[in-house]
């Protein structure tokens, strides 16, 4: 497991940067907690039983501020499954941290591609986040579980 932050992005004088950790599955109790406060639900994805699985946690000091969960669609794209930041730790470029020590991860193994679904009226941060950072709206389509449109965004690693 790594614990070396992404190098690969600008991070301005106004953001924190917190450590980020790539986890075993023996997180997954923590995983599901911040998940619960974050998103209100207990399901954090189908299932952990995914090829390439990765999980990070980013710490603030000794405590976990955010997650995130990736692993492998396909042979060419590495897909973001779920991720979030507890409320206290917002808007410190956490979730923009994670998001792209996950990219590097990909890139490192061989991905072209990095993928993610988002529901923009439930979480506006990920699309704007997406966009901001160049992502492409590949597919719209109406989710009825969350009664919401859920965006696919795409880029290119």
């Amino acid at each position: 497991m790594s614990s070396s932050p992404a190098q690969n992005y600008p991070v301005s004088q106004s953001v924190v940067r917190a450590r980020i950790e790539e986890v075993g599955l023996d997180a997954v109790g923590m995983i599901r907690q911040m998940n619960a406060a974050i998103f209100n639900e207990e399901r954090v994805i189908n299932t952990f039983d995914r090829e390439d699985l990765t999980i990070l946690i980013a710490w603030m000091d000794t405590e976990p501020a955010g997650f995130k969960i990736g692993y492998r669609e396909n042979r060419f794209v590495f897909y973001s499954a779920k991720g979030g930041v507890l409320p206290q730790y917002r808007r410190r470029g956490l979730a923009r941290q994670l998001l792209f020590y996950m990219m590097d991860e990909a890139r490192n193994r061989g991905y072209v591609r990095f993928a993610y679904d988002t529901f923009p009226n439930r979480d506006r941060g990920m699309t704007v986040l997406g966009l901001n950072e160049d992502f492409r709206v590949v597919k719209a389509d109406f989710n009825k579980t969350y009664n919401d449109w859920r965006l696919r965004f795409e880029k290119r690693l």
